[in-house]
This record gives C-alpha cells, structure tokens and sequence, in this order.
C-alpha cells in the first residue's frame, strides 16, 4: 500500500511543486542524486568502481524537449571514462511521441558513445512503454549489438523476454513500477527474478544483475560459478547512495560492480520511486524533514 501509494505521489504535480521547492529535500536529494556529475564519476572510478549514468528526465510531450535531451547526453560522453555506461530513457528521447524518433535519437547517442569506448543501456520504464522499449532495442542492435536493455522481474513476461535476448546486454532489476497483472508480492518478484536470472547466466549474452538485495546477490555470484562465468562475464550494478560499502566490497573482490548514477534538475519522479522502492529510504526522508521542522 505504501509503495503504490508513493508511486502516485512521484506523478502528482501538486506534490512535485511542494517537494521540489521544500529546502529541507536538499540533503535527501544529494544522497541518491549526483550534483557534479564528473566529480561523482571520477570519484567513483578512482575506487574502483564502474559507472553507468542517467540525465535525468522522462515522459517529454514536445521534440524540442526530446532534442534537448539527447543535446545533453551527447555533452555528458564527454564527461565519461573509457568503460563506462550511459542509462538512457526513451520516453525522454520522445517515444511518447514517435517510436521512431525515440529510435532516431536514441541511434545517435549510440555512436556518439561508441566512438568514445563507451556502451549505452535503454531503461524500462512505465508497462505500456515495454513494447516499444524492445523494440526500439532490436532495431538497433542491428549496427549497435552491444546497446543494453533492462528487462523488470515484476512483469509476467520477464522470463519470455530473458529468453529471447540471446548475446545481449541486459540489466536485471526488480521493477520500480505498476502494472495490471504483475507480481505484486516481494516474494513473487524474488521468484521471477532468480527465474530470469538463471536464463540470463546460462545463456550467451552479458548479464547486468541490478540490486541490492543480499539474498540475489548471493544467488547471481553462486549462477555465476555453476555457469562457468568468470568475474568479468557479468557485473553487478546499484543505485548510487545506495549500500555503498557493499558496492565498495564487491569490487574488492574483483567483481564488476557498476554504480547507476543520475544527475540533473528533473529528479522529482526518481527520488519518489527510490523512496517507494525502499521503507528505509523513506524513513530517512521523513527525519530529514523532521529534523528540519
């Protein structure tokens, strides 16, 4: 109940204009939300840790909008390390709009990235964007093989879709959506996800393992040993401010730990589904603004 209704909150508008002009959501948004994102970034790496990173922003209902976002993704490469990842969303890239200008832009970022060493993964997104997602994905896999796509283990066709991305970059990750007919339970979503999990380490292509649960981790380093796969076969990846000393021990076992970071001005809807995701999170939040009171 909690985290749906959360989930509301991050699409009212009403709450955005409280939240966003509220000083005390200051230092919670500085926790999960990198201000100078090549500072974050060089920080991170001289740790030891890899990086994927989002600019913030989604749902666009203009071009111009969808053109500016792809402006700043192409400014962002420059900021980034040999190695590293770019999260990008379609719906910010303007799928709302067209699936094949979400397609156009998102091919552009693609060999922007490319000729700087750098790969480029889509997000999943809202359950009516999944089509379009994957099949912007299989488009440009096409003259991108190494393009990534996140498959969420709360949909009921997460397996099917593991299956069918055969050689591919997918991040795995639970979900931080709704959906009609999804797994709804914590311990259904496990299931679905040690499922989808056990395809992806079996199966040709490179598997992203998205979480911060101790339990999943456990199982994807355990799947990793049974299949054969060595360290650099698979990565982990979690959200920044996120555990930071188990992403710390992670690589210090020589593991690829992957840290997802997002910066920009529209972080509204990421920080209400981060908050949603996790009851802690959201503690901290409320004595954020309490002690601020």
């Amino acid at each position: 109940m909690l985290r749906q209704a959360m989930l509301a909150v991050s699409k009212s508008r009403r709450a955005e204009r409280v939240i966003t002009s509220s000083p005390v959501t200051k230092d919670v948004v500085a926790r999960y939300v990198a201000d100078d994102i090549g500072a974050t970034v060089r920080e991170l790496t001289s740790r030891g840790l890899l990086v994927t990173v989002d600019h913030l922003g989604e749902e666009v209902t203009e071009r111009a909008q969808a053109e500016r976002a792809v402006s700043a993704y192409l400014s962002l490469l420059d900021l980034l390390p040999a190695g590293a990842d770019v999260s990008v969303k379609l719906t910010a890239l303007g799928l709302r709009l067209s699936e094949r200008l979400a397609f156009d832009h998102a091919a552009a970022i693609c060999r922007a990235a490319a000729s700087r060493k750098l790969t480029v993964t889509l997000d999943a997104e809202e359950h009516d964007t999944i089509a379009g997602l994957h099949a912007v994905h299989a488009a440009l896999r096409r003259d991108h093989p190494d393009v990534g796509v996140v498959v969420q283990a709360y949909l009921p066709d997460s397996l099917d879709r593991c299956e069918k991305l055969g050689g591919a970059r997918v991040r795995l990750c639970k979900g931080a959506y709704t959906a009609p007919g999804a797994y709804a339970s914590a311990a259904d979503i496990d299931r679905s996800f040690v499922r989808c999990l056990k395809v992806l380490m079996a199966g040709t292509g490179y598997p992203m393992v998205a979480t911060h649960d101790p339990r999943l981790v456990r199982i994807a380093s355990t799947l990793a040993v049974l299949d054969g796969r060595d360290p650099t076969g698979f990565e982990y990846q979690m959200l920044y401010g996120v555990r930071p000393s188990e992403q710390a021990r992670l690589a210090g076992l020589g593991a690829r730990m992957r840290v997802y970071v997002p910066y920009g001005a529209d972080w509204y809807a990421y920080l209400m589904r981060r908050l949603a995701e996790r009851p802690r999170n959201l503690a901290f939040f409320l004595r954020s603004l309490m002690s601020r009171g």
